[in-house]
């Protein structure tokens, strides 16, 4: 039944990315050429939204499903490390032409060229995983 729940969401989302053209490659190509505020308007107000659910569960002390309290950590601040994250990421974003979410809203609209990018994905994916422990974090 689980499985059916978090089907049904993420075909929700999946929408919602492929309407409001969060999936497209020319709104970002735009994005990144500062030609159109869309992007930048999509992303502030999923943020905006971010920022209150986090505060909302931490003033609340709200549990997840299984009746578990959730911790948000406070990781330590370091430059460096989300700089060279953001980097990595911003590169990776511009090469393919879409963020991680987005790649899999673009497999299922037929789009099947981003199958190269979602293998890469998960071979870097498993590649931090076997280095992770002699990477600084």
């Amino acid at each position: 039944m689980k499985s059916i729940i978090y089907l049904i969401i993420g075909t929700f989302f999946g929408i919602v990315m492929y309407k409001s053209e969060a999936a497209s490659w020319f709104r970002i190509y735009e994005m990144f050429n500062f030609q159109s505020i869309h992007m930048y308007g999509l992303m502030g107000s999923a943020l905006v939204v971010g920022i209150i659910g986090v505060q909302y569960i931490k003033r609340n002390k709200i549990k997840d499903v299984h009746a578990n309290p959730i911790i948000i950590t406070d990781k330590e601040k370091s430059f460096p490390r989300y700089l060279i994250g953001g980097i990595f990421f911003g590169l990776g974003w511009a090469l393919a032409g879409a963020c991680p979410g987005p790649m899999f809203v673009l497999a299922g609209a037929g789009y099947f060229p981003i199958l190269v990018v979602i293998l890469g994905a998960v071979l870097g994916t498993w590649v931090y995983g076997l280095l992770k422990d002699r990477l600084p974090h």
